[in-house]
């Protein structure tokens, strides 16, 4: 099976339109105003109306209230939400969504025991743990730290560019790979050719894992 891909922190159309074309699986729409890459729900409506069908627009969320997640499902088509913050399995389980958990690799952090409590969870993308931010850090964290028996439910994110991301596939065997600032030329600006290279990246990493 190949990984699949998601582009997340999208806030120009031009930049949905690229990471369509190139092949990703995914889009993610950032809903936290603290992020330099967050939308309003005016824009994310307008990109995600522009996502052609089987291509899956996730919406991220830090610790929102229960009714401005509601607030942002009537106005824009998520296929999927992504939790960042504290949230419980009940929270994240409440929107009658698919939903995907991210853990911040903190030191100490139990994944498997992680993995139990979100059991729910279509998905747990496993990030770089950064006090200051909810993710988009830029960096990577030692891969050897995820337990190999999670094997297919494991989105892979942080410090991901075309330069590393075929050997993150061969280490770590994700179901997926999540990629941000590795694409950008600036917070929430998107770059065609680093998009394309990632992609490549990608498909380098499947032929050997």
């Amino acid at each position: 099976m190949r990984t699949r891909v998601k582009i997340c922190g999208l806030t120009r159309a031009q930049d949905v339109a690229a990471a369509v074309r190139l092949g990703a699986d995914a889009v993610g729409l950032v809903f936290h105003q603290a992020s330099p890459r967050g939308v309003s729900m005016e824009t994310a409506a307008a990109l995600a109306a522009a996502v052609p069908a089987f291509v899956t627009v996730v919406g991220l969320f830090v610790d929102a209230e229960p009714g401005a997640v509601q607030q942002v499902l009537q106005r824009v088509p998520l296929g999927a939400l992504q939790f960042h913050g504290g949230e419980s399995p009940d929270y994240c389980a409440a929107f009658g969504r698919p939903w995907i958990k991210a853990v911040a690799m903190r030191d100490g952090v139990d994944v498997l025991a992680e993995a139990g409590r979100y059991a729910g969870a279509s998905s747990l993308l496993l990030d770089t743990f950064d006090a200051r931010l909810a993710g988009g850090t830029g960096r990577t964290f030692e891969w050897e730290r995820i337990p190999p028996e999670l094997g297919r439910r494991i989105i892979l994110a942080g410090g991901l560019d075309a330069g590393n991301v075929a050997d993150a596939i061969r280490r770590v065997r994700p179901h997926a790979v999540d990629v941000s600032g590795g694409v950008e030329t600036a917070k929430g600006i998107k770059d065609r050719n680093k998009i394309a290279e990632f992609m490549q990246g990608v498909r380098d990493g499947d032929q050997t894992r």
